[in-house]
């Protein structure tokens, strides 16, 4: 449909939904000179939340299109797909690709906590994050962030900029339900970096690697299996 709407003429199309709607309608429009609108009506709305672009509030979201407030943000691509705000791959994805659609729509966020809980009581993977421009890391998970905010209003990304032309990555060494406690309180505390078991860097460009059937995901939405080049 958003291919449809640039061939007819369109100046502006409105994504209405979630991180993952706005993900389809960018791969959609890009390319072109159409301006991409947000409507935040999903489940998280990071990438609306990292813009500005109120949630829980139509009125307000819809006078930024209305208005015609507009930015100029880089656009990383994984294996050719583009994202907007954030990419992972092993534990973040695998949750993403086993939570039903049913179940985030009837449970919102609690819906992947549920599927946290499952996922994490398999054997972690083990993942390599080889960077254009560094050494490689060695993880169970990796999250990657265009911009500074992942899962809602928590900050992963500290030097995240959104047109800086890097991209930041997370990798996680431990994935125990332990671990992932720890993680989360140093999260919410803003001193995951300060933790000896996650590594933070910058690249251009980088090459993740893991086992057969590691999962991907873009914008919080599934997208593939590893390996991936971003």
């Amino acid at each position: 449909m958003a291919q449809d709407g640039v061939r007819e003429g369109f100046e502006k199309i409105v994504a209405a939904g979630g991180d993952g709607t706005l993900n389809e309608v960018l791969n959609g429009v890009v390319g072109s000179d159409v301006a991409l609108g947000i409507l935040p009506t999903g489940t998280m709305n990071v990438s609306a939340a990292e813009l500005g672009i109120p949630s829980g509030d139509p009125a307000r979201a819809w006078e930024v299109v209305e208005r015609g407030f507009s930015r100029e943000i880089d656009l990383p691509r994984a294996n050719g797909q583009f994202f907007i705000q954030l990419a992972g791959a092993g534990l973040d994805a695998e949750v993403v690709r086993r939570t039903p659609v049913e179940l985030k729509k009837s449970l919102g966020p609690l819906g992947y906590v549920l599927t946290l809980a499952q996922v994490l009581a398999g054997p972690p993977p083990k993942i390599s994050a080889k960077p254009c421009d560094g050494p490689e890391r060695q993880g169970c998970f990796v999250l990657i962030g265009n911009g500074r905010m992942y899962g809602g209003p928590f900050r992963l990304f500290k030097d995240a900029c959104l047109d800086d032309g890097r991209l930041d990555v997370l990798v996680f060494k431990n994935q125990s339900h332990w671990d992932i406690v720890r993680y989360f309180q140093a999260i919410l505390a803003g001193a995951h970096l300060k933790l000896p078991d996650i590594e933070y860097f910058q690249t251009e460009s980088l090459r993740v690697e893991g086992p057969e059937g590691v999962a991907v995901e873009l914008d919080g939405e599934s997208a593939g299996e590893l390996p991936c080049e971003f």
